[in-house]
């Protein structure tokens, strides 16, 4: 079976820590693929967060990248049995976004602007990871809209937004090991069980 992982980074760009990511998933059977939202492939540092925030709202978006990055997926469809997505942050909404696709799955890792789009309905199963806590949001009420779909799991970590970054102030190695299990096996599809939640304790 020939599988194919797409990567959509956060507002930092393709970055080690996404460049990690798609080293984890990727196997004999798996192609993985960073997507840059970049056309100029630009990296900010952490310590740049505004102007990472500011360059991706000014330059980028949530809906310019969208047809571009449908057609990516639906091609890929044409050359892989099973096509899939991770996207992290701000990447994370696009993935969202991209859920009613016909494509494999779908993970979406804290992707707070999600929020926005809660009437896009996943056509694949989709995997919804959040931190405990959101600046500006209650993350309890947007788990529970997305809990009413039937091919979307809602999972939260211990940890702040960007728990999963070794590279973050936010890192949380527990999370990170819980989260990354979790994306793996959901991936692998090995009896992974939508509908069920992992609060953070």
């Amino acid at each position: 079976m020939k599988r194919k992982v797409f990567i959509l980074h956060e507002i930092y760009g393709i970055n080690n820590f996404i460049k990690m990511q798609a080293t984890a998933y990727e196997n004999t059977n798996t192609k993985v693929e960073c997507i840059s939202l970049y056309p100029e492939n630009k990296i900010f540092t952490y310590e740049q967060e505004q102007e990472a925030y500011l360059h991706f709202i000014n330059n980028v978006g949530f809906d310019a990248p969208l047809k571009l990055l449908t057609h990516k997926l639906l091609e890929a469809k044409k050359q892989y049995d099973e096509v899939m997505l991770v996207g992290y942050s701000v990447g994370a909404t696009l993935a969202w976004r991209l859920s009613s696709l016909p494509i494999h799955r779908v993970v979406c890792v804290y992707g707070s602007r999600i929020r926005q789009y809660l009437d896009v309905i996943p056509a694949c199963p989709t995997l919804v990871i959040f931190p405990s806590t959101e600046i500006g949001f209650n993350i309890h009420e947007i788990k529970e809209a997305l809990d009413q779909y039937s091919t979307v799991e809602t999972k939260q970590f211990i940890g702040l937004h960007g728990f999963m970054d070794c590279h973050n102030p936010n890192y949380c190695h527990e999370s990170y090991l819980q989260a990354h299990f979790d994306i793996i096996q959901f991936l692998e599809n090995q009896q992974y069980q939508g509908g069920q939640q992992n609060e953070a304790k």
